[in-house]
């Protein structure tokens, strides 16, 4: 296939993967063309980031031919990718915390004579490729005191440095401020202008929208539809990728607030490394309200959560739930004053991987006159509770005794909200409760928060995912540096004003 008279500089035919019994792609072609941004689309498990690392070279496939510029290619490992002009930026960066920007970009590029690297003219280029493509960042900074969007900007030249006419970019906004994003959709905009051709992979549909040229539908491990950007929309994507129709709109009644039900008061804390995290931070959350706490990652958001389950004390502050003191450094106290609790981590914090469905279910209250008597267990009592939870919240697993880590992100999802949700809590607090979740799964989950908010709890939802935050909230503040930038009624708010509070600008 030619488009516009071009001939594709990526061309994958029949691409079968196989994990064991699982096919990660099956039969798929895929073909990419100079000067293009094709975004790759799909829920979790569609088989997007498989595909590309077959292209990158980290995987083999069982069957099926890779072309490059023309030509057919073994790509055996990343090194003989690279070396045809193929770079992959993954979601969590190749870095070296303790080096330079200019040390990590010449790393393994065998720049000089020997065993000595050649800084100088390594310095020389890099200056050049930051003027080229706007990338101004200084060589010398060590990569541990730059910000996520800044690290990103040195994956990008490295990949540059290797002179790779050919990027794929992995969930790349994944945990980039709103300018962060601008400004790399500038950069990508520059590099196709120059010819060179960049594969999105991502979920955020309004994103794809803007950044791509052409779209490539992946479900289930097969390409499911393939269009021009010009000629699709967000509604139609959404529906292609989880092969169903979706919601038009997220249904959120307007309901008046009630009493408050977490009262948070100059709550001052420090994060791992002792520099303060939380500064004088004060929040009210009501009933049948939800606040939505924005912000970009490494602002206090998971501090304020880790405060709140019981598993960080903080400097000093009070927490109230419910008119109740919160007993700091205890998650019973959390749950004795039914506080919903979803941590972002769901596979190292919200549950046990080895223990089975059913036990997960239980984890929090099998002490609970309702589960035993006289220290023995009323089995019949907990099979019977988690049947009617895997039934309720649709979980996909062989059964209540299934191990817990054979089963997806989303369900997993689904086993902590079942779990936290079947006690009636008074507050609900969700730390990215959707966070790598596709868009069916989100949807679910954005539906289940809504209902708790319908019912008269007050939900506490700390996210990074500006479309969720403004979906779903009432009111909406943003956390920057441990301290309150900004509060907003979501009705009417603007998005262009909580982006730049969300950068630590006020107006």
């Amino acid at each position: 296939m030619m488009e516009n008279g071009k001939q594709p500089v990526v061309k994958m035919s029949g691409i079968t993967k196989r994990f064991l019994d699982v096919t990660a792609s099956g039969n798929i072609s895929f073909d990419l063309y100079p000067g293009e941004i094709c975004a790759l689309l799909g829920e979790n498990g569609a088989g997007k980031t498989t595909l590309m690392n077959i292209l990158f070279g980290y995987y083999t496939c069982d069957e099926g031919e890779i072309f490059i510029k023309g030509e057919k290619v073994n790509l055996a490992a990343p090194k003989d990718a690279i070396s045809r002009g193929v770079g992959m930026i993954h979601q969590h960066f190749a870095l070296v915390p303790s080096q330079t920007v200019l040390e990590n970009i010449v790393i393994g590029t065998g720049s000089g004579k020997g065993i000595f690297l050649d800084l100088k003219s390594a310095r020389r280029q890099l200056l050049a490729l930051q003027h080229r493509f706007g990338l101004q960042i200084d060589p010398d900074a060590r990569i541990w005191t730059l910000s996520v969007g800044e690290q990103q900007k040195v994956e990008i030249l490295k990949a540059l440095y290797r002179d790779v006419d050919i990027l794929i970019m992995d969930e790349p906004t994944a945990v980039l401020a709103p300018a962060e994003t601008e400004d790399l959709f500038t950069t990508l905009r520059a590099l196709v202008e120059e010819g060179r051709s960049v594969v999105f992979i991502s979920h955020k549909l309004n994103e794809v929208m803007d950044i791509s040229d052409r779209i490539v539908v992946l479900r289930a491990g097969r390409v499911v539809a393939q269009r021009r950007t010009a000629d699709t929309n967000v509604r139609e994507l959404a529906n292609l990728m989880v092969g169903r129709e979706l919601l038009e709109v997220i249904e959120k009644k307007k309901i008046e607030p009630g009493r408050p039900v977490l009262e948070i008061e100059n709550l001052n804390a420090l994060n791992d490394k002792n520099i303060p995290a939380l500064k004088d931070l004060g929040l009210v959350v009501r009933q049948n309200e939800i606040l939505g706490l924005a912000g970009i990652s490494g602002n206090g958001q998971r501090e304020l959560a880790e405060i709140l389950f019981g598993l960080r004390d903080p400097v000093a502050g009070s927490i109230k739930v419910n008119g109740r003191r919160l007993k700091f450094g205890s998650p019973a106290s959390a749950i004795a004053l039914k506080m919903g609790r979803i941590p972002e981590d769901r596979i190292d914090t919200g549950l046990m991987m080895d223990l089975t469905v059913e036990e997960n279910m239980i984890l929090e209250n099998h002490t609970s006159a309702e589960f035993q008597r006289y220290g023995l267990v009323k089995s019949s009592r907990i099979r019977r509770f988690s049947d009617d939870l895997i039934t309720a919240y649709g979980i996909k697993t062989a059964g209540r005794e299934a191990v817990t880590k054979s089963l997806s992100g989303g369900n997993l999802q689904k086993i902590m909200l079942a779990r936290e949700l079947a006690g009636q809590p008074a507050v609900v607090v969700a730390a990215q409760p959707t966070r790598g979740l596709d868009v069916g799964a989100m949807e679910y989950i954005h539906q289940r928060i809504l209902q708790e908010r319908a019912r008269g709890a007050g939900i506490l939802l700390i996210s990074e995912d500006l479309d969720e935050v403004f979906n779903l909230s009432d009111r909406i503040v943003v956390l920057y540096e441990g301290e309150i930038m900004g509060e907003a009624l979501s009705e009417g708010a603007s998005r262009e004003q909580v982006g730049l509070w969300m950068s630590g600008v006020h107006r």
